[in-house]
């Protein structure tokens, strides 16, 4: 089983592995402009799909981001529904903050196969971290400025109040 397998069915966000023996990358799968078998993409279409930018899809894959992309008879690249499921955990990974030579490293992982599920783990335990530590800032950030919303409305009634006397 690799990181790309996804089900289908309807798991509840917090499903886990050991209860469903699928890898989930997110949730809900991502619904694709083509069925399986019929999905090959230009990277004019992946572009409009993802919104990332034709030279982005070609760096992940010069950097070993993204694994072989197919190519048509002609060289032209064929992009497939596995790798926009690969493209959504890119971007959620993006999100988190995580570093581009640790989301490489965490391709490589799992093209390595099944042996590296621990040290993916942990790799994504760290990102975790790290995750909740921004949020946590971002929280403390929130509370300073929702004092300062409460201070300013505060100080606008007490000046209307005095201007109605």
């Amino acid at each position: 089983m690799t990181v790309m397998q996804t089900t289908a069915g309807t798991l509840a966000p917090n499903a886990t592995t050991e209860a469903t023996g699928t890898d989930i990358c997110s949730f809900p799968p991502p619904r694709h402009p083509r069925p399986d078998g019929q999905d090959r993409y230009t990277i004019s279409e992946v572009v409009a799909v993802t919104g990332l930018t034709a030279h982005t899809l070609r760096w992940y894959e010069r950097i070993g981001l993204m694994s072989h992309i197919d190519r048509s008879h002609t060289g032209q690249r064929r992009y497939s529904n596995r790798d926009l499921d690969w493209l959504d955990l890119v971007g959620k990974l993006r999100l988190t903050g995580m570093p581009v030579a640790d989301m490489v490293r965490y391709a490589e992982l799992v093209r390595e196969g099944e042996s590296t599920y621990a040290e993916r783990r942990e790799l994504l335990e760290a990102t975790r971290h790290d995750v909740l530590a921004r949020i946590a800032e971002l929280r403390d950030t929130l509370a300073v400025l929702d004092r300062k919303i409460s201070f300013y409305g505060d100080a606008g009634r007490t000046r209307e109040e005095e201007g109605n006397r």
